[in-house]
């Protein structure tokens, strides 16, 4: 099974589970909305890759209603659930696409992604991350919100770990939990340092990551004003 028809197959329940399967979820994704950098009643124009349903966008706008919205995503049926949740805001553009093999589209203020650009190699995300830099206007900012590799086995056995006992104590069912294991057997994640190294090597000031829980970090740069 594709990544594709891997999401595409769980489209219906994906919000659902959002809160269940990530620990610190209120942490997370508020850190990536209040990274930010623009007045709440700016109209800035951002990208919102691997959007799924439209989760992180939908946090973005109801801080951000002037902000203009382009989410992508591989899935036909996370991008239908996506149409649903926006279907009376008539600002928003949808697109079906691969992002690790299409040009993204440029002219944006802010791009954002959350729990999407884990599932591309190393190669993968460093030539993603250069392509962002050239998708952002001068001064604007790259959020993401992902999971990452633990810096040695040791430390990623304990990331494992702790998320392992978090599950348990949910109220996922079997069939549920299988599918998210299943998910997980295609992640290909990476430590913290390399992915800030590398948007420091696309061309991106002012890296830092913001926020960490074990195996779940928000990290941000921004394209120089004058590049």
């Amino acid at each position: 099974m594709t990544i594709k028809e891997l999401f595409g197959a769980n489209a219906d329940k994906y919000d659902e589970q959002r809160r269940k399967v990530i620990p610190c979820f209120d942490d997370f994704y508020e850190t990536t909305v209040d990274l930010i950098p623009f007045g709440q009643e700016d109209a800035f124009r951002f990208l919102d890759l691997g959007a799924g349903t439209g989760l992180l966008t939908a946090l973005i706008l109801a801080k951000f209603p002037n902000a203009i919205p382009t989410v992508i995503d591989i899935s036909e049926e996370m991008l239908a659930k996506a149409r649903e949740r926006f279907e009376r805001e008539k600002h928003i553009s949808f697109c079906i696409m691969d992002y690790a093999v299409s040009a993204l589209p440029g002219g944006y203020d802010l791009v954002v992604s959350a729990m999407s650009i884990h599932h591309l190699a190393d190669s993968g995300k460093r030539e993603l991350f250069s392509n962002i830099y050239e998708a952002l206007l001068a001064g604007g900012t790259f959020i993401h919100a992902e999971l990452v590799k633990g810096a040695t086995e040791i430390t990623e056995a304990l990331y494992q770990r702790a998320w392992l006992e978090y599950l348990k104590q949910t109220d996922l069912a079997e069939d549920q939990l299988s599918l998210i294991f299943q998910r997980m057997s295609y992640d290909k994640t990476t430590p913290l340092k390399d992915q800030l190294r590398w948007l420091r090597e696309a061309g991106f000031e002012d890296v830092d990551c913001f926020y960490k829980y074990y195996n779940f970090a928000v990290y941000a740069g921004s394209k120089p004003k004058n590049p």
